[in-house]
């Protein structure tokens, strides 16, 4: 599933929801878009490999504020990306960690995810 978020207080497309990810990732080309600094990254010392099982190289952690939002309400939580040299369609790859930190749902079959938010009220954030 891929919809679109607000980190940095830009609008990213192209961000791929993938429930079997261990990580939430951003691709380097994305990084240098945002304007981001290499200054800010923190070292990684893990390996990260890829679909093919080939090692992608890590160039370090970055913790952004991220915004999920249906269009009238939004949900905002800080999330550690790690930030990857390596080609990809996908701008970021949001994984489990950031889908638990705002206890959302994902259904491919329906094209949304849901999120809870305050007291009963739900985001259902549509794919793009």
């Amino acid at each position: 599933m891929v919809i679109s978020i607000v980190t940095t207080g830009r609008r990213v497309h192209r961000v791929l929801v993938d429930q079997g990810s261990s990580v939430d990732v951003m691709f380097w080309s994305t990084f240098n878009k945002l304007q981001l600094s290499p200054v800010q990254l923190r070292p990684y010392t893990g390996c990260l490999y890829g679909f093919a099982g080939d090692k992608v190289e890590v160039r370090g952690h970055i913790e952004l504020r991220t915004t999920f939002t249906d269009g009238t309400t939004s949900h905002t939580k800080n999330i550690r990306y790690l930030v990857v040299n390596a080609p990809s369609a996908y701008n970021i790859l949001l994984g489990r960690p950031a889908l638990n930190k705002i206890g959302a749902v994902a259904s491919t079959r329906h094209m949304k995810m849901k999120s809870p938010f305050l007291e009963g009220t739900v985001i259902t954030i549509k794919s793009d």
